[in-house]
């Protein structure tokens, strides 16, 4: 088993810790993590797969969904904190 394997492997338990935190989450901003969690393990899969894939192709779309994880992110903040900056 080569490390990129055991990386995915990592990535799909943390991915499942997190969904987790969401179903069980006691408060909104813990989902809110734990939905900031699934959505950036799945961008990181996406990229440690595309290095197993050896394809150019995934920079691309890692770019964007980082991008809007990162937008996304903010606005769950905003959301969390009752829209106070």
């Amino acid at each position: 088993m080569n490390p990129i394997d055991v990386a995915l492997a990592l990535i799909v338990v943390s991915m499942v810790v997190a969904t987790y935190r969401i179903l069980a989450g006691p408060a909104k901003a813990d989902r809110g993590a734990g939905a900031d969690l699934v959505f950036f393990g799945f961008v990181s899969f996406v990229s440690v797969l595309g290095l197993r894939l050896t394809t150019e192709l995934v920079v691309d779309i890692v770019l964007v969904c980082t991008l809007v994880g990162f937008m996304s992110a903010l606005s769950l903040a905003r959301l969390v904190a009752g829209g106070k900056r």
